[in-house]
């Protein structure tokens, strides 16, 4: 499957924090977008709340000038952020920080998941979690036989 450059740095960088134990929900510099920036943090500034999708002032302008970090908008990265929290058990937008003493790994990889499936949305590529598109399987509507009455 053809993939684009951005989709392929994204997918590493969140494996590899996964496998690390670097990938945290309620931290900017290490939740899924903090690691696609390579654990900066910069980009909560492009909106006033952790979780938003809603672009503030500054997101706009910097949107709007057409500015793209390691391939994704300011918008496409506020989506990212909220499909990971979403999935990881939030709810959005965050308006405090629960301080979790441990984060379940099954939750991060729901988080994860779900990124992945945004991310193939966004780069118009199939999804690679599908499992009808790994083996090529369409839904078929099944009839079976009728019984013979007795």
């Amino acid at each position: 499957m053809k993939t684009t450059e951005r989709f392929d740095l994204a997918i590493k960088k969140l494996y590899t924090a996964f496998h690390n134990n670097t990938l945290n929900p309620e931290c900017c510099k290490y939740c899924a977008v903090g690691n696609i920036l390579d654990n900066n943090d910069f980009w909560k500034f492009f909106s006033d709340a952790h979780g938003s999708v809603q672009l503030n002032y500054l997101g706009l302008v910097i949107q709007n000038l057409g500015r793209r970090f390691n391939g994704y908008t300011p918008a496409e990265l506020l989506q990212i952020e909220a499909t990971f929290l979403e999935a990881c058990g939030y709810k959005l937008p965050l308006r405090q920080l629960y301080h979790k003493k441990a984060i379940d790994k099954n939750k991060l990889f729901d988080g994860l998941e779900s990124v992945l499936t945004l991310l193939c949305k966004l780069d118009h590529i199939d999804n690679i979690m599908d499992c009808y598109t790994i083996f090529n399987f369409e839904k078929e509507s099944i009839v079976l036989p009728k019984k013979p009455r007795s």
